[in-house]
């Protein structure tokens, strides 16, 4: 597939995805939403690619935040268009469930915490609105010492977006994210690596080197479906009422993969002192947990 608005580099089991509208600060739009969910799809059907890098094309910005080309109708969704499918009725209610309701920037946050790779984030520069949200529900986020984060939502009217209000408390703890984002201010790398919100801080001309590394080290002696399966597992616990769900699902899981040829390989090649050799993909061999959800609670 062909990108307009993001670049997708394939190279020695690393997906580098630029987000690329140079003229624009590489600011989102709906094209760019599309073609991030289209790349990371991509992504996670080729068993070639280990780990998925996201960056900003230039040293200037990650991503400015959401297009404001459209001036104060920006985020008036609803008169985008032409009208003629429209959420809003002539009586003036609401269909909440309509398509044109639903939050774009979410849609990109929901597909990385769905993906089925590891995600870094690359953040060479500006990280703001949408540029900041999206990189929440990334495994890492390694920052450019010129980066500057901006939870800027409330400055322009709205709120924050992305499924943001989940995943930034449970980044940086709600009194930092209420802080972040009440203010709008802008965040620099420094302090959002002693937030915690970054892992690191480098300079921007080893920004990415240091994020391959990374990638490399969480990818190269690990079990292909394994970290798939540990990444769904770890981020959907967060919101877990009571250890006992966890229990549940380890146990299942842990079954499954026991009886995996991964499993056997990864104790022979212990014990052999040697590599493992991991042959299960992810883009076929992935386990469907569906009958699981049903199943009876233990205890």
């Amino acid at each position: 597939m062909s990108y307009d608005q993001i670049r997708l580099d394939k190279h020695e089991g690393i997906a580098l995805l630029t987000l690329y509208r140079p003229e624009r600060m590489n600011a989102f739009t709906g094209e760019m939403m599309a073609e991030i969910i289209a790349a990371l799809d991509d992504c996670d059907a080729d068993d070639g690619v280990r780990a998925v890098i996201f960056t900003g094309h230039g040293e200037k910005a990650y991503c400015a935040g959401a297009d404001l080309g459209a001036g104060a109708a920006t985020f008036d969704y609803d008169k985008h268009g032409d009208g003629s499918d429209s959420p809003v009725a002539a009586d003036g209610t609401i269909d909440w469930s309509h398509p044109l309701v639903r939050d774009g920037g979410g849609r990109v946050s929901m597909r990385i915490f769905e993906a089925k790779k590891p995600v870094l984030g690359a953040i060479n520069g500006a990280a703001v609105g949408i540029g900041a949200t999206m990189t929440l529900s990334m495994d890492a986020r390694l920052a450019s010492d010129t980066a500057r984060y901006g939870f800027v939502f409330a400055r322009r009217g709205i709120v924050p977006e992305a499924a943001s209000s989940w995943f930034l408390p449970r980044l940086v703890g709600i009194q930092t994210a209420v802080d972040w984002c009440y203010s709008g201010r802008l965040i620099p790398a420094a302090e959002a690596h002693e937030k915690g919100l970054v892992q690191s801080v480098h300079a921007p001309g080893e920004l990415i080197d240091a994020a391959i590394a990374k990638a490399r080290e969480y990818t190269a002696d690990s079990a292909p479906v394994s970290v798939a399966l540990t990444r769904h597992m770890m981020w959907r616990m967060l919101g877990a009422p009571h250890p006992m769900s966890a229990h549940r699902w380890d146990s299942r899981v842990i079954f499954s993969r026991g009886r995996s040829a991964d499993a056997a390989e990864g104790v022979t090649s212990f014990l052999e002192k040697r590599p493992p050799n991991f042959t299960a993909s992810v883009a076929s061999d992935y386990p469907s947990f569906a009958e699981f959800e049903d199943a009876p609670p233990y205890g």
